[in-house]
């Protein structure tokens, strides 16, 4: 895949006036806080990107977080990711290109993966162009998922989490442009 990453500011740091004009080109995650339902009022968009395949646009993606992130301790701290698809995908492949992504940062016990990718294909429905798709990171408790901000009913462990979230924001992640716009990193 190859990814073109947009958004090398932090909204976090902008004043008002420059976060609106930045929520504006976002259509999809810059919405006011009221349409990511999923995450408390203290949460905030610190970071977002694009994804490309041959070309087309895939899915917008922001990171939100109650406070600014130790990008080296990432996954020790509560986050969100929200996923808004610019064209309809099967949840099936979505939840088989998460298994692969995930195994890019180690190894997992086969046992353990095909657990984990009947879960997520459980968890992950159909999109169509203009869903949001929301993971929750709980870093002691682990993920959970919202489909425009309603619960999908999947509960999933700390260790599952951790390898979910690290498919963007690990440094094994296959799209590090797109690691570098969700974490604020200079590229």
């Amino acid at each position: 895949m190859s990814s073109s990453s947009h958004c090398a500011s932090r909204p976090d740091q902008l004043d008002r006036r420059h976060f609106l004009l930045a929520a504006a080109a976002w259509p999809l995650l810059g919405q006011a806080q009221a349409a990511l339902p999923e995450l408390g009022p203290d949460w905030a968009l610190r970071g977002q990107g694009r994804l490309r395949f041959l070309g087309l646009a895939v899915y917008e993606i922001g990171l939100w977080s109650p406070a600014a992130l130790n990008v080296a301790r990432w996954s020790e701290q509560p986050l969100a990711l929200a996923i808004g698809y610019q064209r309809a995908l099967k949840g099936r492949l979505i939840a088989e290109r998460s298994l692969k992504e995930m195994r890019r940062q180690g190894v997992i016990d086969e046992a353990k993966a095909e657990r984990w990718l009947a879960a997520m294909a459980a968890a992950f429905p159909d999109v169509a162009e203009g869903d949001r798709l929301t993971g929750r990171h709980e870093p002691e408790s682990g993920a959970r998922f919202f489909l425009n901000g309603q619960p999908r009913g999947v509960a999933f462990d700390a260790e599952f989490s951790r390898w979910f979230f690290g498919i963007w924001l690990s440094p094994q992640s296959s799209e590090p442009a797109l690691r570098a716009s969700l974490l604020g990193l200079k590229p």
